[in-house]
C-alpha cells in the first residue's frame, strides 16, 4: 500500500493503519506482524492499550527499515499536565524500543489538555515525535486550542463511521477547515453495524465485504481508517480496499445512515 495523505507539518501518513486496541500482547505481536507482511506501513496503538511492548517487537522483527513504518501511541489522562508528559512520553519509547515515534496523541480533551499540548510541541521540537496531534476533540476543544496561539494539531483522531457522520460532521469541518487531517477509528463499528441492510446491498453490488465498504467511504471522504482486527484473512481483507472506489451515489446513501452511534466513550461528555 502506498496511498499517503500529507500532514500539515509536510510528512506523509499512510492511509490506512492497523490500531491494536483491546488486543492482548500476544495478539498484538501477531496482528502487527501478519498487518506488516500484508503491505500496512502504519499502526496505532496507546499506553492505555498496554501492548506498546508487542508493538515495537513486531516493527523490530518484521526487517521493514524503520522509516518505513508509521507508529503512533497516545498520551493517557493520568500522564497529562505539565512536567508529567515527557516522563510519560519516555516510558512509551522504552515499552516500544524505539528511538522515535511518528504521531503522538493526546488521548482524550482532558482538563489539562492546554498544558499537555506545550508539552507535546516540545516533544516535536526535540524530534522524538516526528509528528503530534489530538484525539476524541469535539469543535470546542479544537477552537480553544485552535485560538491559544500555539501550534495546530497535525491530526484528530476520532470514531468515525457513516453511523456517526452527521454527528460528528461539525468537528470534521472544524478540523479539515484547519488544515488538519481525521483519523478514524472504530471505522468498522466495532461490528455492530456491519450486517446493516443498506451496506449489505451496496458490499454485494461492489463484489465486496461490508468492512470493505466501510473502509472505502471513510478514504474517499479523506479520512484514515484504523479498523482492528486479530483475524490474519481480515487484516489483509481489510488493506484490499484501494482497486475500487463507491458511486457517488453510494455514497450518499451510506452518509444517510447516521444514528449517532459511538461504540465507546463520548467525548461530548467533557463538553460544558
Amino acid at each position: 500500500m502506498t496511498s499517503v495523505v500529507r500532514l500539515n507539518d509536510g510528512r506523509a501518513l499512510p492511509s490506512l493503519g492497523l490500531g491494536v486496541f483491546r488486543l492482548s500482547p500476544k495478539e498484538t505481536r501477531r496482528s502487527v506482524e501478519t498487518a506488516l507482511n500484508v503491505g500496512y506501513r502504519h499502526i496505532d496503538t496507546a499506553a492505555a492499550y498496554g501492548n506498546e511492548a508487542s508493538v515495537g517487537e513486531a516493527v523490530r522483527a518484521s526487517g521493514i527499515s524503520r522509516d518505513e513504518v508509521w507508529v503512533t501511541t497516545k498520551l493517557w489522562n493520568n500522564d497529562q499536565g505539565r512536567g508529567r508528559v515527557r516522563p510519560a512520553f519516555e516510558k512509551s519509547l522504552e515499552q516500544l524500543q524505539l528511538d522515535y515515534v511518528d504521531l503522538y496523541l493526546l488521548h482524550w480533551p482532558h482538563e489539562l489538555r492546554l498544558e499537555s499540548w506545550e508539552e507535546l510541541v516540545s516533544l516535536r521540537e526535540s524530534g522524538l515525535a516526528r509528528s503530534i496531534g489530538v484525539s476524541n476533540f469535539l469543535v470546542p476543544h479544537l477552537n480553544e486550542l485552535l485560538t491559544s496561539g500555539l501550534p495546530a494539531p497535525a491530526v484528530n483522531q476520532i470514531e468515525m463511521s457513516p453511523f456517526l457522520y452527521r454527528t460528528r460532521s461539525a468537528t470534521v469541518e472544524r478540523t479539515t477547515a484547519a488544515g488538519i487531517v481525521v483519523e478514524a477509528y472504530s471505522p468498522l463499528t466495532k461490528g455492530v453495524r456491519l450486517d446493516s441492510s443498506a451496506l449489505s446491498t451496496i458490499a454485494a453490488r461492489s463484489g465486496r465485504s461490508p468492512a470493505q465498504v466501510l473502509l472505502r467511504w471513510s478514504i474517499q471522504k479523506g479520512f484514515v481508517p484504523l479498523p482492528r482486527s486479530s483475524s490474519p484473512e481480515r487484516i489483509a481483507q481489510n488493506a484490499d480496499v484501494f482497486g475500487f472506489s463507491l458511486s457517488a451515489d453510494d455514497m450518499a446513501v451510506l452518509d444517510a445512515l447516521d444514528e449517532g452511534l459511538t461504540t465507546g466513550w463520548d467525548p461530548a461528555s467533557t463538553l460544558g
